[in-house]
């Protein structure tokens, strides 16, 4: 019955905006144009729930559900997918063959915008991410020097900083103004130092830009940031463009071949470069688990079971030159969580890429390759 019925597509267009109004979902915070942020409706917690309108898509990083407008009207009332449908639009009617095809069109010139809305969003985005990257110096890299010191990467142990790291005096750092009734959609929170990094694609061009402030004032050179309004601690590293499927390029070898060690963040990844402890001729920064990932199979019991959704074509591949792929696991998230994020990044790599080895490095519980790094020493 799913397959043929065409409420499917009318609730599909309604788009996820109106379904969270006609839900009454409410604690969520607007962190950007188009994604909210809060309390999970079923789990609770602070921001472990996430809606992207432009995306209509929902996530709970704690339950593992997600989904588009149907899948959060179940979720959110505890419905099976009939039951959403007929909540979302009203019992199923029965349609003539010509207004069949009439919806038929109209649901293939709606996707036709999305995509075009889409494709035009992301060069937008990554147009504005080598903008920033262009306002930094790649000279006088002094106080991002100072910076890793803080972080035990000492000029010592690296020498020569990695040409894909910038610098940025005085940059703001912008929040979504959570008054909704306020023209004002934008408002500066911060403005200080920063590391600038670039996120390539895998056609090498820049498709985001990262950003690190940091305060050498503070330890560890950890800049405090507070939002004005809402008063919570915001996190200090921000990316912006697109970059799924993108990493860090902190470390190229020589060869196009070998090794290929790959942590989520700059620190822990340059961590692992200076420890020397792997063997590795490539040391990439994979920016978030989620995007070391990709989409994951999900369903009942497979939340932690690590299994990729091969559907997911624009996921984190390393290049076809790489025979040994190693993810550094840090032991300060979700154990099992990281586990299969990482199981299920290494999984589509391997498929993707035949006779591909694939490795789990794992820090201890509560550190990450950074902690160790500062605690231990060179």
């Amino acid at each position: 019955m799913q397959a043929t019925d065409h409420r499917i597509a009318d609730a599909k267009s309604k788009g996820m905006a109106a379904i969270m109004q006609q839900l009454g979902l409410t604690g969520l915070r607007r962190m950007g144009g188009v994604e909210w942020v809060g309390p999970c409706p079923i789990c609770g917690g602070n921001d472990r729930f996430g809606i992207n309108t432009r995306k209509g898509q929902f996530l709970c990083r704690r339950c593992g559900n997600k989904g588009d407008v149907i899948g959060l009207v179940q979720f959110v009332m505890g419905m099976d997918f009939p039951a959403a449908l007929d909540w979302i639009c009203g019992a199923r009617q029965e349609l003539s063959a010509e207004e069949i095809a009439k919806r038929a069109l109209r649901d293939q010139e709606n996707k036709a915008r999305k995509e075009k809305d889409a494709a035009t969003y992301r060069a937008k985005a990554i147009a504005e991410a080598r903008d920033i990257w262009s306002s930094g110096r790649s000279t006088d890299l002094g106080p991002v020097r100072d910076y890793l010191a803080l972080r035990g990467i000492t000029e010592g142990l690296l020498p020569r900083l990695p040409p894909c790291l910038r610098y940025v005096a005085d940059l703001p750092y912008m929040v979504a103004n959570p008054d909704q009734s306020s023209n004002i959609r934008w408002i500066e929170a911060f403005r200080g130092p920063v590391m600038l990094a670039a996120v390539q694609g895998q056609d090498d061009k820049l498709c985001a830009v990262h950003r690190t402030w940091f305060d050498l004032s503070q330890p560890h050179g950890k800049a405090q940031i507070v939002h004005p309004v809402t008063g919570d601690l915001m996190p200090r590293k921000k990316i912006w463009g697109a970059k799924k499927g993108g990493a860090i390029r902190l470390h190229q070898g020589a060869a196009t071949s070998g090794t290929m060690v790959m942590g989520e963040g700059i620190e822990t990844t340059l961590t692992a470069l200076v420890a020397d402890v792997w063997q590795g001729d490539h040391f990439w920064a994979g920016v978030d688990l989620g995007n070391m990932s990709g989409q994951r199979i999900t369903g009942r019991g497979l939340k932690f079971a690590g299994i990729p959704d091969l559907e997911d074509a624009d996921a984190f591949l390393p290049p076809r030159w790489v025979d040994r792929l190693i993810f550094v696991k840090d032991g300060d998230s979700d154990p099992r969580d990281t586990q299969a994020k990482l199981e299920a990044g290494l999984r589509r790599a391997m498929v993707a890429r035949p006779g591909l080895k694939g490795q789990i490095a794992a820090c201890p519980d509560g550190k990450d390759l950074n902690d160790i790094l500062l605690g231990a020493g060179a």
